[in-house]
Protein backbone atom coordinates (compact mmCIF):
# COMPACT_ATOMS: atom_id res chain seq x y z
CA UNK A 1 0.00 0.00 0.00
CA UNK A 2 1.24 3.46 -0.89
CA UNK A 3 -0.01 6.53 0.86
CA UNK A 4 -0.18 9.43 -1.57
CA UNK A 5 -0.45 13.14 -0.72
CA UNK A 6 -1.59 15.15 -3.72
CA UNK A 7 -0.08 18.38 -2.49
CA UNK A 8 3.56 17.32 -2.68
CA UNK A 9 3.72 14.74 -5.55
CA UNK A 10 6.03 12.46 -3.59
CA UNK A 11 4.20 9.35 -4.81
CA UNK A 12 5.99 9.59 -8.16
CA UNK A 13 9.09 8.09 -6.58
CA UNK A 14 6.95 5.41 -4.99
CA UNK A 15 5.14 4.58 -8.21
CA UNK A 16 8.39 4.25 -10.14
CA UNK A 17 9.43 1.36 -7.91
CA UNK A 18 6.81 -0.87 -9.52
CA UNK A 19 6.48 -1.68 -13.24
CA UNK A 20 3.61 0.37 -14.59
CA UNK A 21 1.75 0.17 -17.86
CA UNK A 22 -0.12 3.41 -18.25
CA UNK A 23 -0.73 6.21 -20.70
CA UNK A 24 2.40 8.11 -19.66
CA UNK A 25 5.33 6.37 -21.28
CA UNK A 26 7.80 9.16 -20.53
CA UNK A 27 9.09 10.53 -17.26
CA UNK A 28 6.36 12.57 -15.65
CA UNK A 29 6.71 15.95 -14.03
CA UNK A 30 3.97 17.89 -12.26
CA UNK A 31 2.94 20.04 -15.20
CA UNK A 32 3.30 17.23 -17.71
CA UNK A 33 0.28 15.33 -16.35
CA UNK A 34 -2.25 17.54 -18.10
CA UNK A 35 -0.25 17.68 -21.31
CA UNK A 36 0.78 14.07 -21.87
CA UNK A 37 -2.82 13.07 -22.46
CA UNK A 38 -3.24 15.34 -25.50
CA UNK A 39 -1.06 16.00 -28.50
CA UNK A 40 -1.07 19.70 -29.29
CA UNK A 41 -0.31 21.29 -32.62
CA UNK A 42 3.26 22.58 -32.97
CA UNK A 43 4.16 26.11 -31.94
CA UNK A 44 4.56 28.36 -34.98
CA UNK A 45 6.79 31.44 -34.73
CA UNK A 46 6.72 34.27 -37.24
CA UNK A 47 9.32 37.04 -37.38
CA UNK A 48 12.98 37.46 -36.51
CA UNK A 49 13.13 38.15 -33.64
CA UNK A 50 9.91 36.28 -32.76
CA UNK A 51 6.94 38.60 -33.12
CA UNK A 52 3.82 36.52 -33.70
CA UNK A 53 3.50 33.14 -32.00
CA UNK A 54 0.74 30.59 -32.47
CA UNK A 55 0.73 28.14 -29.57
CA UNK A 56 -2.56 26.22 -29.78
CA UNK A 57 -3.87 24.87 -26.50
CA UNK A 58 -0.82 25.91 -24.51
CA UNK A 59 -0.77 27.19 -20.99
CA UNK A 60 1.01 30.56 -20.96
CA UNK A 61 2.90 31.95 -17.98
CA UNK A 62 4.17 35.54 -17.78
CA UNK A 63 6.94 36.61 -15.40
CA UNK A 64 7.75 40.23 -14.63
CA UNK A 65 10.96 42.18 -14.01
CA UNK A 66 13.74 40.13 -12.40
CA UNK A 67 16.58 42.68 -12.12
CA UNK A 68 19.52 40.40 -11.46
CA UNK A 69 18.02 38.44 -8.56
CA UNK A 70 18.59 34.78 -9.43
CA UNK A 71 17.05 33.37 -6.25
CA UNK A 72 13.80 35.29 -6.76
CA UNK A 73 13.82 34.37 -10.44
CA UNK A 74 14.05 30.68 -9.60
CA UNK A 75 11.33 31.06 -6.98
CA UNK A 76 9.04 32.65 -9.55
CA UNK A 77 9.76 29.97 -12.15
CA UNK A 78 9.14 27.20 -9.64
CA UNK A 79 5.92 28.89 -8.59
CA UNK A 80 4.95 28.95 -12.27
CA UNK A 81 5.56 25.22 -12.45
CA UNK A 82 8.24 25.33 -15.14
CA UNK A 83 11.47 24.94 -13.12
CA UNK A 84 12.44 21.93 -11.03
CA UNK A 85 13.01 22.52 -7.33
CA UNK A 86 15.91 20.06 -7.01
CA UNK A 87 18.59 22.53 -8.03
CA UNK A 88 19.16 20.83 -11.39
CA UNK A 89 17.61 23.70 -13.40
CA UNK A 90 15.34 21.33 -15.32
CA UNK A 91 12.30 22.32 -17.36
CA UNK A 92 9.20 20.71 -15.86
CA UNK A 93 6.61 22.80 -17.69
CA UNK A 94 5.81 20.28 -20.42
CA UNK A 95 4.24 22.19 -23.32
CA UNK A 96 3.86 25.44 -21.38
CA UNK A 97 4.87 28.73 -23.02
CA UNK A 98 6.84 31.02 -20.70
CA UNK A 99 7.15 34.75 -21.42
CA UNK A 100 9.48 37.02 -19.44
CA UNK A 101 8.64 40.68 -20.06
CA UNK A 102 12.06 42.29 -19.70
CA UNK A 103 14.34 44.10 -17.25
CA UNK A 104 16.59 41.23 -16.31
CA UNK A 105 19.56 43.60 -16.29
CA UNK A 106 20.58 46.12 -13.59
CA UNK A 107 19.99 46.39 -9.82
CA UNK A 108 21.26 42.85 -9.11
CA UNK A 109 24.40 40.72 -9.38
CA UNK A 110 23.16 37.65 -11.29
CA UNK A 111 22.00 39.13 -14.58
CA UNK A 112 23.93 36.83 -16.93
CA UNK A 113 23.02 33.83 -14.79
CA UNK A 114 19.30 34.58 -15.24
CA UNK A 115 19.71 35.02 -19.00
CA UNK A 116 21.65 31.76 -19.04
CA UNK A 117 18.95 29.95 -17.08
CA UNK A 118 16.20 31.11 -19.43
CA UNK A 119 18.27 30.07 -22.44
CA UNK A 120 18.79 26.61 -20.97
CA UNK A 121 15.09 26.29 -20.16
CA UNK A 122 14.17 27.34 -23.70
CA UNK A 123 16.30 24.56 -25.17
CA UNK A 124 14.67 22.02 -22.85
CA UNK A 125 11.17 23.41 -23.39
CA UNK A 126 11.41 23.13 -27.17
CA UNK A 127 12.32 19.47 -26.81
CA UNK A 128 9.06 18.97 -24.88
CA UNK A 129 6.71 20.98 -27.07
CA UNK A 130 6.94 24.17 -25.01
CA UNK A 131 8.87 27.41 -25.42
CA UNK A 132 10.49 30.30 -23.56
CA UNK A 133 10.30 33.83 -24.94
CA UNK A 134 11.89 36.99 -23.59
CA UNK A 135 10.97 40.61 -24.25
CA UNK A 136 13.58 43.34 -23.97
CA UNK A 137 12.92 46.12 -21.48
CA UNK A 138 14.32 49.61 -21.01
CA UNK A 139 17.22 48.34 -18.91
CA UNK A 140 18.31 46.01 -21.71
CA UNK A 141 18.33 48.85 -24.25
CA UNK A 142 20.05 51.22 -21.78
CA UNK A 143 22.91 48.78 -21.25
CA UNK A 144 23.42 48.23 -24.96
CA UNK A 145 23.61 52.03 -25.25
CA UNK A 146 26.35 51.99 -22.59
CA UNK A 147 24.20 53.48 -19.84
CA UNK A 148 25.46 51.68 -16.72
CA UNK A 149 23.97 54.01 -14.10
CA UNK A 150 21.85 51.30 -12.50
CA UNK A 151 24.36 48.44 -12.61
CA UNK A 152 25.02 46.77 -9.26
CA UNK A 153 28.69 46.39 -8.34
CA UNK A 154 28.11 42.65 -8.34
CA UNK A 155 26.83 42.96 -11.90
CA UNK A 156 30.20 44.32 -13.03
CA UNK A 157 31.93 41.50 -11.14
CA UNK A 158 29.74 38.92 -12.86
CA UNK A 159 30.69 40.25 -16.29
CA UNK A 160 34.40 39.89 -15.48
CA UNK A 161 33.88 36.42 -14.00
CA UNK A 162 31.86 35.28 -17.00
CA UNK A 163 34.61 36.31 -19.42
CA UNK A 164 37.06 34.21 -17.39
CA UNK A 165 34.67 31.27 -17.62
CA UNK A 166 34.27 31.86 -21.36
CA UNK A 167 38.04 31.57 -21.73
CA UNK A 168 38.04 28.29 -19.79
CA UNK A 169 35.38 27.06 -22.26
CA UNK A 170 37.77 27.85 -25.13
CA UNK A 171 35.55 30.76 -26.15
CA UNK A 172 32.71 28.39 -27.02
CA UNK A 173 29.93 30.92 -26.46
CA UNK A 174 27.00 28.50 -26.51
CA UNK A 175 28.62 26.15 -24.01
CA UNK A 176 29.66 28.95 -21.66
CA UNK A 177 26.44 30.92 -21.86
CA UNK A 178 24.06 27.98 -21.37
CA UNK A 179 26.19 26.50 -18.60
CA UNK A 180 26.83 29.70 -16.65
CA UNK A 181 23.66 29.53 -14.52
CA UNK A 182 24.78 26.21 -13.05
CA UNK A 183 28.33 27.24 -12.18
CA UNK A 184 28.17 31.00 -11.62
CA UNK A 185 27.77 30.98 -7.85
CA UNK A 186 30.59 28.51 -7.20
CA UNK A 187 32.82 30.09 -9.85
CA UNK A 188 32.53 33.55 -8.33
CA UNK A 189 32.89 32.37 -4.73
CA UNK A 190 36.16 30.62 -5.53
CA UNK A 191 37.59 33.76 -7.11
CA UNK A 192 36.10 36.39 -4.85
CA UNK A 193 38.42 38.88 -3.20
CA UNK A 194 36.95 40.56 -0.09
CA UNK A 195 36.21 44.25 -0.48
CA UNK A 196 38.83 46.58 0.99
CA UNK A 197 41.34 43.74 0.79
CA UNK A 198 43.63 46.23 -0.90
CA UNK A 199 42.35 49.58 -2.11
CA UNK A 200 44.14 49.76 -5.48
CA UNK A 201 43.09 46.19 -6.29
CA UNK A 202 39.43 47.08 -5.71
CA UNK A 203 39.81 49.90 -8.22
CA UNK A 204 41.42 47.57 -10.76
CA UNK A 205 38.68 45.02 -10.18
CA UNK A 206 35.99 47.64 -10.74
CA UNK A 207 37.61 48.86 -13.95
CA UNK A 208 37.94 45.27 -15.12
CA UNK A 209 34.21 44.77 -14.60
CA UNK A 210 33.29 47.93 -16.51
CA UNK A 211 35.51 46.93 -19.43
CA UNK A 212 34.04 43.41 -19.44
CA UNK A 213 30.48 44.73 -19.42
CA UNK A 214 31.23 47.20 -22.20
CA UNK A 215 32.66 44.40 -24.33
CA UNK A 216 29.73 42.06 -23.72
CA UNK A 217 26.92 44.58 -24.17
CA UNK A 218 28.14 47.03 -26.81
CA UNK A 219 26.18 46.82 -30.09
CA UNK A 220 27.56 43.72 -31.78
CA UNK A 221 28.92 42.36 -28.50
CA UNK A 222 28.20 38.70 -27.66
CA UNK A 223 25.65 39.41 -24.92
CA UNK A 224 24.00 42.17 -26.95
CA UNK A 225 23.74 39.62 -29.76
CA UNK A 226 21.81 37.33 -27.40
CA UNK A 227 19.45 40.17 -26.48
CA UNK A 228 18.96 40.85 -30.18
CA UNK A 229 17.14 37.52 -30.45
CA UNK A 230 14.37 38.93 -28.24
CA UNK A 231 11.55 41.20 -29.36
CA UNK A 232 10.30 44.40 -27.79
CA UNK A 233 6.72 43.41 -28.64
CA UNK A 234 5.50 39.81 -28.75
CA UNK A 235 2.04 38.44 -29.55
CA UNK A 236 1.27 34.92 -28.36
CA UNK A 237 -2.12 33.69 -29.52
CA UNK A 238 -4.41 36.63 -28.73
CA UNK A 239 -2.26 38.21 -25.99
CA UNK A 240 0.32 40.98 -26.43
CA UNK A 241 3.44 41.07 -24.25
CA UNK A 242 5.73 44.09 -23.95
CA UNK A 243 7.72 45.81 -21.24
CA UNK A 244 6.16 49.26 -20.97
CA UNK A 245 3.13 49.35 -23.22
CA UNK A 246 2.04 49.14 -26.85
CA UNK A 247 0.27 52.23 -28.23
CA UNK A 248 -1.63 52.90 -31.48
CA UNK A 249 1.24 54.78 -33.12
CA UNK A 250 3.54 51.82 -32.44
CA UNK A 251 1.14 49.53 -34.29
CA UNK A 252 0.92 52.00 -37.15
CA UNK A 253 4.72 52.10 -37.37
CA UNK A 254 4.78 48.30 -37.49
CA UNK A 255 5.49 45.78 -34.73
CA UNK A 256 7.75 43.61 -36.88
CA UNK A 257 9.55 46.71 -38.10
CA UNK A 258 10.26 47.87 -34.54
CA UNK A 259 11.48 44.44 -33.47
CA UNK A 260 13.70 44.14 -36.52
CA UNK A 261 15.21 47.62 -36.13
CA UNK A 262 16.01 47.12 -32.44
CA UNK A 263 17.53 43.72 -33.22
CA UNK A 264 19.68 45.14 -36.02
CA UNK A 265 20.87 47.93 -33.75
CA UNK A 266 21.86 45.48 -31.00
CA UNK A 267 23.73 43.38 -33.57
CA UNK A 268 25.42 46.53 -34.89
CA UNK A 269 23.95 45.86 -38.32
CA UNK A 270 21.74 48.93 -38.58
CA UNK A 271 22.24 51.97 -40.76
CA UNK A 272 22.09 54.23 -37.70
CA UNK A 273 24.23 54.02 -34.57
CA UNK A 274 21.30 55.17 -32.43
CA UNK A 275 18.51 52.85 -31.26
CA UNK A 276 15.05 53.24 -32.82
CA UNK A 277 13.46 56.14 -30.93
CA UNK A 278 9.86 54.92 -31.16
CA UNK A 279 10.75 51.63 -29.47
CA UNK A 280 13.45 52.50 -26.98
CA UNK A 281 13.41 56.21 -26.16
CA UNK A 282 10.90 58.73 -24.93
CA UNK A 283 8.16 58.49 -22.32
CA UNK A 284 5.74 56.90 -24.80
CA UNK A 285 8.13 54.36 -26.36
CA UNK A 286 7.38 50.65 -26.05
CA UNK A 287 9.94 50.01 -23.31
CA UNK A 288 9.34 53.24 -21.34
CA UNK A 289 5.58 53.86 -21.44
CA UNK A 290 3.74 53.72 -18.11
CA UNK A 291 0.33 54.74 -19.43
CA UNK A 292 -1.36 51.41 -18.69
CA UNK A 293 0.40 50.93 -15.34
CA UNK A 294 -0.89 54.05 -13.63
CA UNK A 295 -2.92 53.80 -10.45
CA UNK A 296 -6.46 54.58 -11.57
CA UNK A 297 -7.39 55.78 -8.08
CA UNK A 298 -5.25 58.85 -8.73
CA UNK A 299 -6.96 59.65 -12.04
CA UNK A 300 -10.05 61.59 -13.02
CA UNK A 301 -12.86 59.80 -14.81
CA UNK A 302 -12.07 61.46 -18.13
CA UNK A 303 -8.44 60.30 -17.86
CA UNK A 304 -9.51 56.73 -17.16
CA UNK A 305 -11.87 56.78 -20.13
CA UNK A 306 -9.13 58.16 -22.35
CA UNK A 307 -6.65 55.46 -21.34
CA UNK A 308 -9.29 52.78 -21.78
CA UNK A 309 -10.04 54.07 -25.27
CA UNK A 310 -6.34 54.01 -26.22
CA UNK A 311 -5.99 50.47 -24.89
CA UNK A 312 -9.08 49.27 -26.72
CA UNK A 313 -7.89 50.90 -29.95
CA UNK A 314 -4.46 49.26 -29.63
CA UNK A 315 -5.82 45.79 -28.95
CA UNK A 316 -8.25 46.00 -31.83
CA UNK A 317 -5.45 47.09 -34.16
CA UNK A 318 -3.40 43.97 -33.40
CA UNK A 319 -6.31 41.57 -32.95
CA UNK A 320 -5.64 40.86 -29.29
CA UNK A 321 -7.88 40.41 -26.26
CA UNK A 322 -5.37 41.51 -23.65
CA UNK A 323 -1.95 42.98 -22.96
CA UNK A 324 0.67 42.03 -20.36
CA UNK A 325 3.26 44.60 -19.23
CA UNK A 326 6.02 45.01 -16.66
CA UNK A 327 8.20 48.07 -15.99
CA UNK A 328 6.20 49.66 -13.14
CA UNK A 329 6.35 47.84 -9.76
CA UNK A 330 2.91 47.01 -8.42
CA UNK A 331 2.71 47.16 -4.63
CA UNK A 332 -0.52 45.14 -4.72
CA UNK A 333 1.01 42.30 -6.73
CA UNK A 334 -0.01 41.08 -10.17
CA UNK A 335 -3.23 42.89 -11.06
CA UNK A 336 -5.44 43.95 -13.94
CA UNK A 337 -7.39 47.03 -15.02
CA UNK A 338 -9.95 48.04 -17.64
CA UNK A 339 -12.02 44.85 -17.51
CA UNK A 340 -8.81 42.85 -17.18
CA UNK A 341 -7.68 43.75 -20.69
CA UNK A 342 -4.35 44.94 -19.24
CA UNK A 343 -2.32 42.90 -16.74
CA UNK A 344 0.61 44.39 -14.78
CA UNK A 345 3.11 41.71 -13.72
CA UNK A 346 6.08 43.65 -12.32
CA UNK A 347 5.81 43.06 -8.58
CA UNK A 348 9.27 44.42 -7.74
CA UNK A 349 10.44 41.00 -6.59
CA UNK A 350 14.17 41.70 -6.94
CA UNK A 351 16.06 42.52 -3.75
CA UNK A 352 17.34 45.54 -5.66
CA UNK A 353 13.80 46.91 -6.10
CA UNK A 354 11.06 46.13 -3.55
CA UNK A 355 12.28 42.69 -2.45
CA UNK A 356 8.68 41.53 -2.58
CA UNK A 357 7.25 38.04 -2.83
CA UNK A 358 7.32 36.65 -6.38
CA UNK A 359 4.08 36.40 -8.33
CA UNK A 360 3.39 35.34 -11.90
CA UNK A 361 0.48 35.39 -14.33
CA UNK A 362 -1.07 32.26 -15.79
CA UNK A 363 -3.17 32.26 -18.96
CA UNK A 364 -5.06 29.05 -19.57
CA UNK A 365 -7.78 28.63 -22.20
CA UNK A 366 -7.82 32.39 -22.73
CA UNK A 367 -8.42 33.20 -19.06
CA UNK A 368 -5.78 34.93 -16.95
CA UNK A 369 -5.19 34.66 -13.22
CA UNK A 370 -2.34 35.56 -10.87
CA UNK A 371 -0.35 32.86 -9.11
CA UNK A 372 0.88 34.22 -5.82
CA UNK A 373 1.79 31.02 -3.99
CA UNK A 374 2.59 27.40 -4.66
CA UNK A 375 -0.85 26.55 -3.36
CA UNK A 376 -2.34 28.37 -6.36
CA UNK A 377 -0.12 26.38 -8.69
CA UNK A 378 -1.02 23.03 -7.17
CA UNK A 379 -4.74 23.69 -7.47
CA UNK A 380 -4.36 23.11 -11.20
CA UNK A 381 -1.90 20.26 -10.85
CA UNK A 382 -4.07 18.24 -8.54
CA UNK A 383 -6.74 18.01 -11.23
CA UNK A 384 -4.08 16.74 -13.62
CA UNK A 385 -2.84 14.25 -11.05
CA UNK A 386 -6.33 12.85 -10.61
CA UNK A 387 -6.60 12.52 -14.39
CA UNK A 388 -3.31 10.62 -14.39
CA UNK A 389 -4.62 8.18 -11.79
CA UNK A 390 -7.73 7.57 -13.88
CA UNK A 391 -5.53 6.93 -16.91
CA UNK A 392 -3.37 4.58 -14.85
CA UNK A 393 -6.48 2.68 -13.77
CA UNK A 394 -7.71 2.23 -17.35
CA UNK A 395 -4.39 1.07 -18.80
CA UNK A 396 -3.46 -1.38 -16.05
CA UNK A 397 -5.91 -3.99 -17.39
CA UNK A 398 -3.19 -6.66 -18.09
CA UNK A 399 -2.53 -6.82 -14.38
CA UNK A 400 -4.44 -7.50 -11.23
CA UNK A 401 -4.77 -4.44 -9.15
CA UNK A 402 -6.56 -2.82 -6.30
CA UNK A 403 -7.18 0.88 -6.32
CA UNK A 404 -8.86 2.71 -3.52
CA UNK A 405 -9.11 6.41 -3.92
CA UNK A 406 -10.35 8.85 -1.39
CA UNK A 407 -10.33 12.44 -2.44
CA UNK A 408 -11.72 15.14 -0.25
CA UNK A 409 -11.76 18.54 -1.82
CA UNK A 410 -12.79 21.75 -0.21
CA UNK A 411 -12.98 24.64 -2.64
CA UNK A 412 -12.83 28.21 -1.51
CA UNK A 413 -13.45 30.81 -4.18
CA UNK A 414 -11.84 34.16 -3.56
CA UNK A 415 -11.43 36.57 -6.45
CA UNK A 416 -11.34 33.75 -9.01
CA UNK A 417 -8.69 31.78 -7.12
CA UNK A 418 -9.28 28.15 -6.18
CA UNK A 419 -7.58 26.76 -3.12
CA UNK A 420 -7.52 23.10 -2.21
CA UNK A 421 -7.58 22.91 1.55
CA UNK A 422 -7.60 19.14 2.06
CA UNK A 423 -6.59 16.29 -0.19
CA UNK A 424 -5.58 12.69 0.13
CA UNK A 425 -5.10 9.82 -2.28
CA UNK A 426 -4.66 6.52 -0.50
CA UNK A 427 -4.01 2.86 -1.02
CA UNK A 428 -2.76 2.70 -4.59
CA UNK A 429 -1.09 -0.53 -5.67
CA UNK A 430 -0.61 -2.48 -8.89
CA UNK A 431 1.09 -5.87 -8.88
CA UNK A 432 1.74 -8.36 -11.71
Amino acid sequence: MASVALGCFLPLQTLRRKPLLCCASTALTPHSFSQTTATLKPIVVDGDPPTFVSAPGRRIVAVGDLHGDLDKAKHALQMAGVLSSDGQNLWVGGQTVLVQVGDILDRGEDEIAILSLLKSLDIQAKANGGAVFQVNGNHETMNVEGDFRYVDSGGFDECAAFLEYLEICNHNWEEAFVGWSSVSKRWREERDVPKNHWGPWNLVKQQKGVIARSYLLRPGGPLAFELAHHAVVLKVNDWVFCHGGLLPHHVEYGIERMNREVSYWMKDLGMDDHPPFIATRGYDSVVWSRLFSRDTSDLEDYQINQIQYILRDTLQAVGAKGMVVGHTPQSTGVNCEFNCSIWRVDVGMSSGVLDSRPEVLEIREGKARPISSRRDRYSELQISYAAFIQCYYLFCSPFTFRVQVRLKISIVRDVNRIYWSERSLKALSCAP
